[in-house]
C-alpha cells in the first residue's frame, strides 16, 4: 500500500512540476519583454482579495479526472476484507489487561522474535506496548485493512531492546504504578495480590544475572510515554517493520480473530 501511495504522490509531482515549468517559462518571457524596454519600473499599488471556500465552488473536473482512479483503487485497497472478529476486542475489558491488549502484545511478540531471530539467532523473551498506543477496538463483524490502519495509525516500528535485571524490575514497578491495562504478551505471568506482586517469564522468576530481550515499539524505546527503562538498553535491534504492517500480516493469517483474558495477569486478595 505504502508504494501505491508513493506511485500516486510522485504522479502528482510530476503533474505539479510540469505546470511549474510552464509558469517559469511564461514569467520569464514576460520579464525579457519588459527588460528591452527604457525606464525604471515600481510597484504602484498591491491589491489582496480574500476567497472563502464554500460549497458553491465548482469543482475542478480535470482535477478529480486525475485523482478519482486513484480514490477509487484505495478505498478497494482499504477496505479488503482480511479476518473476522466473532465478538468485539477492546482495550477496556478486563483489569490490566484486555482482549485487544494481548492480541496486540502477542502478534508483535510473534512478528519481532521472528525478525529478531532470523537475524541474531536469539530469541525475544517478551513484549510490552502501551495502553495508550491502541487508538480503537474491533467490532464484531468482518475486519479489514481500515481496521488495522484505525487502530494503529502511527508509523511505528518493531524493535527489540536488551535489559538486565534492574531495567526489567523498573518496567513491571512502572507497569504497577500506572494501574493500566498496558499489553504484555503471554510469555508473562505476573501475579498480584494486594500490593505486592510476583513475576514469572516464560515460567521462571526472573534471573539477576540475565539480561532479557523485550520487544516493543521504537516510540516507547525511546521514552515515549515516560517509558523510560527502554531508553539506553544494553543492545538494540530495530527491524524497520511497521506495527500496523504485522497487524495486518497476522489479520491476514486468521479466519477468525480469538483473544482472551488469561492468567498473564492474575490478581487475588
Amino acid at each position: 500500500m505504502r508504494q501505491k501511495n508513493y506511485l500516486v504522490i510522485t504522479n502528482i509531482i510530476k503533474t505539479n512540476c510540469v505546470l511549474m515549468k510552464k509558469t517559469l517559462f511564461l514569467f520569464l518571457f514576460i520579464v525579457s519583454i519588459i527588460g528591452c524596454k527604457n525606464g525604471s519600473y515600481e510597484v504602484s499599488e498591491i491589491n489582496a482579495k480574500k476567497i472563502t471556500l464554500n460549497p458553491e465552488i465548482q469543482q475542478d473536473s480535470t482535477i478529480i479526472g486525475v485523482f478519482l482512479p486513484y480514490k477509487d483503487k484505495m478505498t478497494e485497497e482499504i477496505t479488503k476484507i482480511l479476518s473476522y472478529a466473532p465478538y468485539t476486542l477492546e482495550r477496556t475489558d478486563g483489569n490490566l489487561q484486555s482482549t485487544l491488549g494481548n492480541l496486540i502484545a502477542d502478534l508483535s511478540y510473534k512478528k519481532a522474535n521472528e525478525l529478531f531471530e532470523k537475524k541474531t539467532g536469539k530469541k525475544v523473551d517478551f513484549s510490552m506496548s502501551n495502553y495508550g498506543g491502541i487508538r480503537a477496538a474491533i467490532t464484531k463483524g468482518n475486519v479489514t485493512v481500515s481496521n488495522a490502519f484505525e487502530l494503529m495509525p502511527f508509523d511505528n516500528t518493531l524493535v527489540v531492546v536488551e535489559l538486565n535485571y534492574e531495567k526489567i524490575k523498573e518496567l513491571f514497578a512502572y507497569f504497577m504504578s500506572k494501574n493500566m491495562a498496558h499489553p504484555l504478551s503471554s510469555q508473562i505471568e505476573l501475579r498480584i495480590k494486594n500490593k505486592s506482586y510476583e513475576i514469572l517469564i516464560n515460567g521462571k522468576a526472573i534471573d539477576k544475572n540475565k539480561t532479557y530481550y523485550v520487544a516493543t515499539s521504537n516510540y516507547l524505546q525511546k521514552g515515549g510515554d515516560a517509558m523510560n527503562f527502554f531508553k539506553d538498553p544494553l543492545s538494540l535491534y530495530d527491524s524497520n517493520f511497521l506495527i500496523r504492517d504485522a497487524i495486518v500480516e497476522y489479520f491476514k493469517s486468521k479466519d477468525t480473530l480469538i483473544s482472551n483474558l488469561d492468567n498473564r495477569v492474575i490478581i487475588s486478595n
